[in-house]
């Protein structure tokens, strides 16, 4: 299991009311708990090679030695973040044009998407400069303050 399915299980239970989730995958455990440290330990069992617990204080779980390609390829691209809670759409409208997209090329001031927030739209800017790689959230689904958005290449 690598850590972007990881980033992306810890997305899915920001966005719901899931406090814990475990899955066993290929020899992999994984337990991951929202709440204080000490309501949940956070595990992380390989059981095909020698046994390693990785406990942690943090609401996410990670190996403690990452190899160095893995942070290469993290400093190689950054998300956008929703600054509130709200609603998020791709376009301002049902018929028109979403503001940006998988390949698109961004800036600081790019509008990339709309956050309604008490029945006000919300534009919201790309804040930096790249393209964009992935859009992390479906059109019409909450958002909280905090979550990933789109994942952008720096340039």
């Amino acid at each position: 299991m690598d850590t972007k399915k990881i980033t992306e299980i810890v997305d899915l239970m920001k966005a719901s009311d899931l406090i814990e989730f475990e899955i066993e995958e290929e020899g992999l455990k994984l337990r991951i708990c929202r709440g204080k440290a000490k309501d949940c330990t956070h595990d992380l069992i390989h059981t095909q090679l020698a046994p390693a617990i990785v406990s942690s204080s943090t609401n996410v779980p990670f190996p403690m030695h990452a190899s160095s390609s893995a942070q290469e390829t993290v400093k190689d691209y950054e998300y956008i973040k929703s600054p509130m809670v709200g609603t998020f759409y791709r376009s301002p409208s049902p018929d028109s044009k979403v503001y940006a997209s998988e390949g698109t090329q961004v800036n600081k001031d790019s509008v990339v998407c709309i956050i309604e927030a008490m029945k006000v739209m919300n534009e919201i800017q790309a804040e930096t400069n790249g393209s964009i790689l992935e859009v992390l959230v479906e059109d019409g689904s909450s958002v909280e303050y905090g979550q990933n958005l789109f994942k952008v290449r720096k340039p």
